[in-house]
């Protein structure tokens, strides 16, 4: 007998082994269509994983964190499909998870453009509805925290776990695409069309890190602003700062700047869309000066 503990502490029993997957189905029908994987005595794995012992487990959907970063790091995985249809002679180069999206970084034969751009969108979302599924391959000797994953007849190493069909990535969209020698192409991707949409409008605030060694901490004060009802984006690409100031303050009203000084120091450096210096500032001060004033009960 298998004795399963679920998050709320209630006790399950099983007679023989089951995966992540049926377990999810043995509670509702709508949770094993939202399981994108299964944290496992606190391990993260596929939703393929066999329960073959006693074992702590919650049923992970894209409604937490983590279920989200794997939506978007199976984005990756498919954008690296869609790329090698259409292109394929285009080298892989790397991918990952990035703030609210993800990239991945290839070399073509020839520069893309945004046209390029719009035509691998298109064949992202052919692969979505077609519904492929995605599979870890064990390998025949260990190679480390990348395992071999296969979606449809495509198969590359990657970081699991990932969702179990591409039939869940249905809200996303490739924004950009930056390079010439290598190129990446970034995207964003959410676990509804009204997230995608939402994040898509116009933000208050933009945070811009100088280059990819700031990623996180700009995340966790883009993170912060939003706690604090500010409608915050932030830029990670891997642009010139400049070129990513003045593209921004055409358009928002605020630019948070974070560079490694601001990172070591935990601090940010903030300025307005017309070009006034409000020097460096504490997160805490940044998210209640820039925090929407509530109106006034009469």
């Amino acid at each position: 007998m298998i004795h399963i503990t679920l998050s709320d502490g209630s006790l399950l029993e099983y007679d023989q082994p089951l995966s992540v997957y049926e377990l999810a189905a043995s509670i509702s029908a709508g949770l094993a269509k939202a399981a994108v994987a299964g944290r496992v005595d606190g391990v993260l794995v596929d939703c393929e994983f066999m329960l073959k012992a006693d074992a702590r487990v919650s049923i992970v959907t894209p409604r937490e964190p983590d279920g989200l970063e794997i939506l978007r790091r199976s984005c990756v995985l498919m954008l690296a499909m869609a790329v090698k249809q259409l292109y394929p002679k285009a080298q892989l180069l790397n991918g990952s998870v990035l703030g609210d999206g993800f990239f991945h970084e290839f070399a073509f034969e020839r520069p893309l453009n945004l046209v390029d751009l719009a035509g691998i969108e298109a064949r992202m979302k052919t692969l979505a509805a077609t519904n492929h599924s995605i599979r870890r391959r064990e390998p025949s000797i260990p190679i480390g925290e990348l395992m071999p994953y296969v979606l449809g007849d495509f198969e590359c190493l990657s970081v699991g776990p990932h969702v179990p069909a591409t039939r869940v990535l249905q809200a996303f969209a490739l924004d950009h695409i930056s390079g010439t020698a290598s190129q990446r192409i970034y995207g964003s991707c959410w676990s509804s069309q009204e997230e995608l949409e939402n994040w898509r409008a116009p933000p208050h605030v933009m945070i811009v890190s100088m280059d990819d060694r700031q990623s996180d901490y700009a995340q966790s004060v883009t993170e912060a602003l939003r706690r604090h009802g500010v409608r915050a984006r932030a830029d990670l690409r891997n642009e010139k700062i400049h070129h990513k100031i003045r593209e921004h303050s055409q358009l928002v009203p605020y630019l948070v700047v974070v560079g490694e000084k601001e990172k070591e120091g935990g601090f940010v450096s903030l300025r307005s869309q017309n070009g006034e210096d409000f020097g460096t500032m504490a997160i805490e001060a940044v998210c209640a000066w820039l925090r929407p004033v509530e109106p006034a009960v009469v």
